[in-house]
């Protein structure tokens, strides 16, 4: 490697619900990166709100301050929550962290601003970025005249195993054309532009760890054909394991790095905890959040998490590695070592990784766990 190599860290979905989120402890890491990115997977707006989509309201955008002291410099936004606060909370949130420096890519106030790359550069390497919501609702989307985020359309379809009416299904998941092509296009038109091209997708199985449904591979490899060096990915709410195709890094799911839920009200709190709810959450996710942290409802597995790690060498991918976190009971990620807690987000990556029977292994260098082919 030459001395003039770049680092570009990425970590995944932020929940910032708190004033003090500070980054502390992952701060040192965060700052010595020329490029960081993070998926910011809640919408912000003190206006008042009127969407069928809307979960939260009132929540501050100054909230989001803790992106500029941990070194954010590009945030992506499709999500299938970017509509949840209407278009108030996607204008609202855009200019938040557009007029504080940062760049935007995947929501805007159209599809062609949801569509629109952010381009950055450092040290003469030019890093390009595409974001595209997989998972839906299709009121996310954005329109020619709709706020919202760009997305591919995911196509489910379940055909029984016996011949038995109401019995358990096969879940087949394919990729939908048209948008297919609109993503294709895209990084194809993105590609002469920059040296890097990073495509990050929202996409997974919420609460099931280690599975990947079939379109994630195969969106992911049709991106890589398209153009793209890099692909991210996160909604799952859990971390997923690496695969390499041709030669090029697929980071199935980078997991939480905040999750700091906003306050419930009395109300939402007694539909929260009640046994009814609970029930339906073990059925639909095999388990249901502690009633003695209502603040973080997902998956025990989720407090595992990472912030990912690329040397850019001769403009080019040279070597990723991951740095291992936990998310503490102050819901902010905590930067762990070579150690033995850092060891249980090691063995939980090879067990998920090996599960999903990707091509990758990883070994520690430091306090960094380096992923290589198989």
């Amino acid at each position: 490697m030459s001395n003039k190599n770049l680092t570009m860290l990425a970590v995944g979905d932020l929940i910032l619900g708190r004033p003090d989120t500070d980054f502390k402890s992952v701060a040192p890491v965060l700052k010595k990166g020329d490029v960081v990115v993070g998926q910011i997977e809640t919408t912000y707006t003190t206006r008042p709100v009127s969407s069928a989509t809307d979960k939260f309201k009132g929540r501050d955008p100054n909230l989001m301050g803790g992106l500029i002291n941990a070194n954010f410099h590009v945030i992506t936004l499709a999500g299938n929550n970017i509509r949840e606060s209407g278009k108030p909370g996607v204008e609202d949130t855009v200019n938040w962290i557009k007029n504080h420096g940062i760049s935007v890519v995947g929501a805007g106030m159209n599809i062609d601003e949801a569509r629109r790359p952010a381009i950055i550069e450092r040290g003469g390497t030019k890093f390009g970025f595409l974001d595209y919501n997989c998972v839906g609702p299709a009121e996310t989307w954005a329109t020619p005249d709709k706020s919202g985020c760009a997305y591919v359309e995911i196509v489910t379809h379940y055909t029984l195993t016996t011949a038995t009416p109401g019995g358990l299904p096969k879940i087949y998941t394919f990729v939908e054309r048209e948008s297919q092509n609109a993503m294709v296009t895209d990084i194809q038109n993105l590609r002469p532009l920059c040296d890097v091209l990073v495509v990050v997708l929202h996409k997974g199985i919420g609460h099931a760890p280690a599975k990947l449904a079939s379109y994630e591979k195969e969106l992911s490899h049709i991106a890589i054909d398209a153009g793209a060096d890099l692909i991210l990915a996160h909604h799952a709410h859990l971390l997923r394991g690496v695969e390499y195709y041709k030669g090029k890094p697929i980071f199935h799911g980078l997991g939480c790095f905040v999750l700091d839920m906003p306050h419930r009200t009395p109300e939402e709190e007694r539909v929260a905890s009640s046994p009814k709810n609970l029930q339906r959450l073990t059925e639909m996710f095999g388990f249901a959040p502690n009633p003695k942290d209502p603040f973080f409802p997902h998956h025990p597995e989720s407090k595992n998490t990472m912030i990912a790690k690329f040397i850019i060498d001769g403009k080019k991918i040279a070597r990723l590695s991951f740095f291992p976190c936990v998310i503490n009971e102050q819901r902010q990620p905590e930067l762990l070592k070579n150690d033995k807690r850092g060891q249980l987000i090691f063995d939980y990556m090879d067990k998920i990784t090996e599960a999903a029977d990707l091509n990758t292994w990883y070994e520690w260098e430091g306090n960094e766990i380096v992923v290589h082919p198989k």
